[in-house]
């Protein structure tokens, strides 16, 4: 059975912290990239962050020095942490597998000023 569940989403307010967790299953987890992805409410999603199986991590321009990605291969469950958050932040954060059509249900975040 193939899961992907984020969760860890909520309200903040501009300057604070949050950290998404995406527990996915094994199948599509092991000797994966995974990757965040954001949407905003009426723009298209955009990718966020990536870090492949060696734990080598990328990000956009605009998260970089702020938002920091990790996994947990022993648990199937990829991170990402979210400092220094702004209201342009404000989106469905989702997990997926960059080689696979996989999306979770997502996790709302909302920064406010």
């Amino acid at each position: 059975q193939v899961q992907l569940v984020e969760s860890g989403g909520g309200s903040v307010q501009a300057g604070g912290s949050l950290r998404l967790s995406c527990a996915a299953s094994r199948s599509i987890f092991s000797n994966n990239v995974m990757g965040w992805f954001r949407q905003a409410q009426g723009k298209q999603r955009e990718y966020v962050a990536h870090i492949t199986t060696s734990g080598r991590s990328y990000y956009r321009d605009s998260v970089k020095g702020r938002f920091t990605i990790s996994r947990d291969d022993a648990k199937n469950t990829v991170y990402l942490q979210l400092n220094s958050l702004k209201p342009e932040d404000t989106a469905v954060y989702y997990c997926k597998p960059l080689n696979l059509d996989y999306w979770g249900q997502g996790t709302q975040v909302t920064v406010s000023s």
